[in-house]
């Protein structure tokens, strides 16, 4: 982990920003590549949500393959490595609640930015659905172009279309007769 940590050192330069406001947190669990749990730390002035003890956060402008799809695991694993540990400083911005109740929200490990290093590792689509960050678009475009991580397969399944395909169909109500 050490090892990883100073290798992320190295090469921060190209993910980081200032933009953030620092708090004291922890990531507690990692869902996917896009998803986290985040835990306050005991007694933080600036816990941005207070009395709040943990919360989903859904990292904005990516969305990352699911842990059933190709790349799921491997995107789940990089968030992971760059944000689980207990010398990994997190800062968070948050923009909003999604539909499901989560918390939405910019994420920095160790200042690096969390979409920002998903989408040029080619672990993360950049959702321009909901985003026009022209950074992260110049990311995406770059590393689809040298084919770096799921951009290495055939055809890739953005994963919009892959929870279309596998969503458990709806059972039709039951008749009453």
């Amino acid at each position: 982990m050490l090892g990883l940590l100073t290798a992320l050192t190295l090469f921060a330069g190209d993910y980081t920003t200032s933009r953030y406001t620092t708090s004291s947190y922890t990531i507690s669990y990692v869902y996917d590549g896009d998803t986290v749990k985040v835990r306050p730390l005991q007694n933080d002035p600036d816990n941005i949500l207070e009395n709040k003890q943990e919360f989903k956060l859904r990292i904005t402008d990516i969305d990352a393959p699911e842990r059933n799809q190709p790349y799921g695991k491997k995107s789940r694993r990089a968030l992971s490595q760059l944000c689980k540990g207990p010398e990994v400083e997190i800062e968070i911005q948050l923009t909003g609640i999604d539909k499901y109740q989560r918390q939405l929200g910019k994420l920095q490990c160790n200042h690096i930015d969390v979409s920002l290093y998903l989408v040029q590792q080619g672990l993360a689509w950049h959702n321009t659905k909901y985003s026009n960050d022209a950074g992260l678009k110049a990311a995406a475009q770059k590393s689809k172009a040298n084919r770096i991580g799921l951009w290495s397969d055939q055809n890739p399944l953005p994963p919009w279309v892959w929870r279309q395909l596998h969503s458990q169909p709806k059972s039709p109500p039951a008749s009453i007769n």
